[in-house]
This record gives structure tokens, sequence and C-alpha cells, in this order.
């Protein structure tokens, strides 16, 4: 059997003044993932209209690898310290079979 590979969106909103704390620790967090077995992207993005909120788009093989990610030790430590810097919404995303 085939798995499917996940791909993660996340939107974060910083709170007041903390644009430049999740600035940092979203581009510190990049070469980590981008590391990881599985990981087939992790990219940053800053709205262009809004520059206090970042999109995180990432792509794994398959659960499994999205699922390690989760237990990494720089994810633990972002996991940790979004709440104070940012209001954080994520979508776990599976393909759809378009043909």
């Amino acid at each position: 059997m085939t798995q499917s590979p996940v791909k993660i969106t996340a939107s974060l909103t910083a709170h007041s003044g903390k644009a430049e704390e999740l600035h940092a620790l979203l581009l510190g967090m990049v070469p980590h993932c981008r590391a990881e077995p599985g990981n087939l992207r992790w990219d940053v993005w800053r709205d262009s209209a809004h520059a206090e909120r970042y999109v995180l788009d990432e792509l794994y093989h398959d659960a499994d690898a999205a699922d390690a990610h989760r237990k990494t030790p720089h994810y633990q430590d972002y996991l940790s310290r979004i709440p104070a810097l940012a209001e954080r919404a994520a979508l776990v995303l599976e393909p759809v079979e378009v043909g």
C-alpha cells in the first residue's frame, strides 16, 4: 500500500509587537525542518498586505514523516513559544484524486 503525501499549511498572525520575534523563530526553523527525513518542502511566506501574517507551506512524504516532524526538539520548542508570539491555525491536508 502506497502512503499519500501530507501537506500542512499553517497561518500565523503575530501579536502586537511580536512580528520580529515570530519572523526570527520561523526562519530559524527552516534548516532543521528541511533536513528532516521525509520532508519534501518547508517554506515561509509573508502576507504582502499584512506584514505580521505568515504562512508555513510544508510537504511530507507521508503521515509518518509528518508525525516524526511533530516529535522533533525544534518543533516542540516552536510549539511552546508560539502562543506568546502569534495566533496560529493549521490545516493538515491529503491529496484528492482528480483524474
